[in-house]
């Protein structure tokens, strides 16, 4: 795995800019977005406490027609805006080559949020989902091999089908990102 991301912080797009140029879900971003409460007191303290660090910066992978993106990153923001971390949005599409050095189970998955020094060394990184939710999809993966087994499509199909119960209808899962955002952070 490449340790840093080098220049790429700097080529990244506000998250402004991001939402504003959307042309995919942008509508479920912003619920997602607006949607946003902190689940305790604690958790929105931790965020808090990163204010008197300079020396973090956030580099997320996305793109606007990802369901993880659309649901996941709304999440991240409102952390990094609380924790004070300058935030950056690298289009997957236009950063192959990183997308391409931190696959999820040997497959392109966003969103990849980087947590980076300023010279933009990787301290840590986290997604494209909480770990909960992604459970279905590494057991998928690890018992279908084979992508041209009879019943690959179909056993995919469930996969996605938990994932999407265990994300649940409202900002439940939120808490798990912000967690594991956190105990991500506790360690950089």
């Amino acid at each position: 795995m490449n340790t840093q991301i080098g220049n790429k912080w700097s080529e990244g797009i506000d998250p402004k800019q991001f939402r504003d140029g959307m042309t995919k879900n942008q509508d479920a971003f912003a619920g997602w977005y607006d949607n946003f409460a902190w689940p305790d007191e604690e958790l929105r303290e931790f965020f808090e406490s990163l204010n008197h660090r300079d020396d973090l910066r956030c580099a997320i992978l996305a793109a606007d027609w990802c369901g993880d993106v659309v649901r996941n990153v709304p999440v991240v923001l409102r952390a990094m805006e609380t924790a004070g971390i300058p935030t950056r949005i690298l289009i997957m599409e236009e950063h192959l080559d990183l997308m391409d050095q931190h696959l999820t189970l040997g497959g392109r998955s966003i969103p990849v949020v980087f947590i980076v020094d300023t010279g933009g060394v990787i301290l840590g990184k986290w997604g494209p989902r909480p770990q909960y939710v992604q459970e279905p999809m590494v057991e998928f993966k690890r018992d279908n091999p084979d992508r041209e087994a009879p019943d690959y499509q179909d056993n995919l199909k469930a996969a996605r089908q938990e994932i999407m119960r265990r994300y649940g209808e409202g900002t439940g899962y939120q808490t798990l990102v912000l967690q594991e955002l956190r105990d991500l952070l506790s360690r950089v």
